[in-house]
């Protein structure tokens, strides 16, 4: 449970930095709407950036690793979710509230004004707006992990269509489709930065670690239940850079380089117990 109250006060301690590497362990697929059809383009294209490459938004890995916790932590229950959307037939709903010692709220934030719960009613009182301690940065494709072998091997110079069948189960009448992909053995850059604006904060290291643990066990993107979307990450590196960095122009301290997400646990630890001695 976290300490935060509502007399917590927020002042900047440092930002925790962490880059590395995610691995597609198989196709991933996240999709970007499509105006037209290309003739023998697939049905679904992914997501690409302005010179034609794919890359992850930052607000897909954002919201999964988000997603995920809820989930983990029993807030993914109709009250304690809130709509942000009611569009029909594209209903989103998240949770939230006002509870000052909220973790999930806590790491992404607090939208304010009123919400329709999705239980029914409105939320009681308007939610107050909180900084997000998390930022996710877009994902760019590291070129290189695209192998001439596996090019070979791709419909397309970065990608691959993966073909699918519905079927009905009246008349067994297939329903082709196609599913553009990034291949397995793809790699992406990744970087998030978590701000610690407070001792109480010291519990958010261990929970985005939790969230990357997580999704290494689930999926990413789309079609996740048919196979597509398992990632991992890697070759992590993770750097304080304390208030005096910015301040003053003090040093950075590295904490871990090289490691995995089972390799991070013990030192987000360390970070966490030095801001609580703090």
């Amino acid at each position: 449970m976290s300490a935060h109250t509502t007399q917590t006060e927020l002042k900047l301690i440092g930002k925790l930095i962490l880059e590395g590497e995610m691995l597609c362990e198989s196709g991933l697929h996240v999709g970007a709407g499509k105006g037209s059809l290309e003739i023998g383009g697939a049905d679904n294209p992914v997501v690409k950036d302005a010179q034609g490459r794919p890359y992850v938004p930052g607000s897909s890995l954002r919201g999964r690793i988000r997603s995920l916790l809820e989930q983990a932590t029993g807030l993914a229950v109709p009250s304690e979710l809130v709509y942000i959307s009611k569009r029909k037939g594209q209903e989103v709903r998240i949770h939230q509230s006002d509870r000052p010692d909220d973790e999930i709220c806590i790491l992404f934030g607090r939208s304010p004004g009123r919400m329709d719960k999705a239980s029914g009613g409105a939320e009681e009182g308007a939610v107050h707006a909180t900084p997000a301690r998390l930022s996710v940065f877009d994902a760019p494709l590291i070129a290189g992990s695209i192998t001439p072998q596996m090019r070979e091997n791709l419909d397309d110079e970065l990608t691959e269509v993966k073909s699918e069948n519905a079927i009905d189960r009246i008349t067994s009448q297939a329903n082709p489709r196609t599913l553009e992909r990034v291949p397995a053995g793809a790699r992406f850059r990744i970087r998030m930065v978590l701000d610690l604006l407070c001792a109480e904060d010291a519990v958010l290291p261990a929970l985005l670690v939790q969230g990357l643990a997580l999704l290494q066990d689930d999926a990413l993107g789309g079609g996740g239940s048919r196979g597509n979307g398992r990632v991992s990450f890697d070759n992590l590196k993770l750097t304080w850079r304390g208030r005096d960095y910015y301040a003053s122009g003090a040093d950075e301290r590295e904490i871990a380089s090289g490691a995995d997400v089972a390799g991070l646990r013990g030192k987000v630890a360390e970070v966490s117990d030095s801001l609580v001695a703090a």
